[in-house]
């Protein structure tokens, strides 16, 4: 059968060579081309041997046939009992948009049983993936297996982790040219230029073809010209191990100019080489992924004349890898008793661009419903269900939490439970809600008994023990001077208590710890940092267990809420918020204000939403926020 590659560059040649090629590149393929390559593909991942079928159905999702892939792969993930294979079927599953595919791999890696831990590590890597980091940390702490241990390093180095990242790259001069491969392999996916002269010392000195090979396609990922003529010249080897590699890593360098020596491939006579040359053509022919560097941020909810304040936010990955972004949309006013209802919309490129805005909680309340926490449930009688956590406001002395769960997704939600089972007003802010590795959900919540007539809070946990069907309060409740302790965050301790921050007006954020999974709380500690009357945003970074703080890093003492909330600053801490450091701003504007954040994490990046003044004066807009953890680590500049 006859084929044609074209390659979609002006007045260039079809035949190019790696030092003439332009960036911006991609390769056109005829409908004959392409569907040759799909049923090369389609038929690699019927193949009878496991691997290889694997690899076809990588391609094939590369290739924009995922939902093919899901159709064939699902019903095998449950009769295998191999915890390799397990890995591979999985990590196919959440490549081609099946992303809760990944407790899969995570279980195997957190086992006992250490057969698929280099699986379930390598499988991780390639997709992304570390869930919480805590068995990804623990395979890396460990020395006992070298190669979990730079597998484990490439999946946390990739998701932001610089420790990883700096022992890859020592990795690159062990004396071991099997494991100094493997660090360059990892390297060239997920380095930068400064990889680029010790993997080039290493061809030279590579014991073997296939080492030297190794080096080579490394560097023609990293953009260096020898390792780009390297791999054209490797995909006319005559070892099928080394073709097979250099097919791979083709489409990984963007190696347009070797797309006539893809095509010839697709005739090869070693199924692997015709896969991997299928699935390049086709990364080819597509545009090349963003920049992973790349910081996003869109005003995605703009406040109008009728609609002055979008507020309270919150983001969930959903299970095809899409986001739904939840906010709180006043009607009318932007005051915090006016008209309001949760609205949402999706992206599916990771928050570049939005779809339709739809009512994901109409007004049920006297004033409004506002404030939304987004969780999917990882424990318990509800696992894998969305819960949409949203306060419901009927006076200044009625406010509580409700509950409402999905089990399609996010696209509908069954009827409501009230969390805050008592009489009161009990503020729980956005994004708020945690689940314990216990399962147990904290509800942290500041209550008073009338926000005009006392307005003093008072700050405690709601808590479940059943996956949210049930609550109640904990034992106790702090307090501080002045307006009490206000918008409480808790978040989970590597020793196994809880701390729980709070506003206040005394310039600093306070600070409890619970010992017993939030049913009390003892006295004050210091997080010695300074901070004006607005909410902080508490997390720990998969990749790294670090804490990272968002918060207004400012005090006006004697100023209305003790200050402008500007700006809104990041600060790390590695020893569970006794310290903080590498401070950064996220915005710095003085002409507005940024507060009420929320934070999750998305593979390798930090996913926020908060509000952002404006555009008109009186009006509160909702920004999505999307940036590589790596940035939180990098030299505080003038930002």
């Amino acid at each position: 059968m006859a084929f044609f590659v074209f390659i979609v560059i002006a007045n260039v040649s079809p035949t190019l060579s790696a030092a003439a090629e332009p960036a911006g590149k991609h390769v056109e393929l005829d409908a004959s081309t392409r569907e040759r390559c799909l049923n090369i593909l389609r038929a690699g991942l019927r193949s009878d041997e496991f691997w290889p079928s694997i690899h076809a159905a990588e391609g094939l999702t590369l290739g924009g046939r995922g939902d093919e892939v899901r159709k064939f792969l699902l019903p095998k993930l449950g009769p295998e009992t191999d915890d390799q294979r397990r890995c591979g079927i999985a990590r196919e599953l959440v490549r081609a948009g099946d992303r809760l595919k990944a407790n899969v791999m995570l279980k195997i890696l957190a086992g006992k049983e250490s057969h698929g831990h280099v699986h379930a590590a390598e499988s991780l890597f390639k997709v992304s993936e570390i869930g919480d980091g805590a068995a990804m940390r623990r395979a890396f702490a460990q020395d006992e297996n070298e190669t979990l241990k730079i597998m484990s390093a490439a999946a946390l180095g990739r998701c932001g982790n610089p420790a990883c990242m700096a022992y890859l790259r020592k990795t690159l001069q062990h004396s071991d040219p099997k494991i100094a491969r493997i660090a360059a392999w990892v390297l060239g996916r997920i380095g930068d230029s400064q990889d680029i002269a010790q993997i080039a010392k290493n061809v030279s000195a590579a014991p073997d073809a296939l080492t030297r090979a190794y080096y080579e396609h490394s560097l023609a990922a990293l953009g260096d010209l020898s390792g780009r003529e390297g791999l054209a010249k490797n995909l006319s080897d005559e070892d099928p191990a080394i073709r097979t590699y250099a097919a791979t890593f083709a489409g990984d360098a963007r190696a347009v100019f070797v797309a006539d020596r893809l095509a010839k491939l697709l005739d090869d006579e070693n199924a692997d080489v015709r896969f991997r040359a299928a699935q390049s053509l086709l990364v080819l022919s597509r545009p090349a992924d963003p920049d992973r560097r790349e910081d996003v941020s869109r005003l995605v909810y703009k406040a109008t004349k009728e609609n002055p304040r979008y507020t309270e936010g919150s983001i969930l990955e959903l299970s095809d890898g899409s986001l739904l972004f939840a906010a709180t949309e006043f009607i009318g006013g932007g005051s915090d008793f006016a008209k309001a209802q949760i609205v949402g919309r999706i992206s599916t490129d990771g928050g570049r661009t939005w779809g339709k805005q739809r009512v994901l909680q109409e007004n049920t309340g006297g004033r409004n419903v506002m404030s939304v926490t987004l969780r999917r449930l990882k424990k318990g009688p509800m696992a894998g269900e969305i819960a949409l956590f949203y306060l419901q406001k009927n006076s200044f002395s009625d406010l509580d939490l409700l509950v409402r769960f999905s089990k399609d997704d996010g696209q509908t939600f069954g009827p409501p439970t009230t969390v805050t089972n008592e009489p009161g007003y009990h503020v729980v802010n956005n994004d708020r809600v945690v689940e314990l590795s216990t399962g147990r959900l904290l509800a942290p919540a500041a209550s008073t008994a009338d926000v005009k007539k006392v307005n003093h809070f008072v700050s405690h946990c709601f808590i479940s023990d059943d996956g949210g069907r049930t609550w109640r309060k904990g034992k106790n409740s702090v307090d501080m001077p002045k307006r009490g302790a206000m918008e409480p965050e808790v978040l989970e301790l590597n020793a196994g208590g809880v701390l729980m921050i709070v506003r206040t007006q005394l310039g600093i954020i306070g600070a409890f710890r619970s010992t017993d999974g939030g049913e009390t709380w003892g006295e004050k500690i210091s997080l010695d940092l300074k901070a004006p009357e607005a909410p902080a945003t508490l997390r720990r970074i998969p990749s790294t267990g670090d804490l990272l703080l968002i918060w207004n890093n400012t005090f006006t003492a004697g100023a209305g809420h003790g200050g402008k909330r500007t700006p809104l600053t990041a600060a790390i801490s590695s020893n569970e918020g006794k310290t903080w450091r590498k401070v950064r701003n996220l915005e710095t504007d003085k002409s507005k204000t940024f507060s009420y954040t929320s934070a999750i994490f998305v593979r390798d990046r930090v996913v926020l939403s908060y509000w952002d003044s404006g555009p008109a004066a009186g009006q509160l807009s909702t920004r999505f926020r999307s940036l590589p953890v790596s940035w939180f680590y990098e030299d505080a500049r003038a930002d």
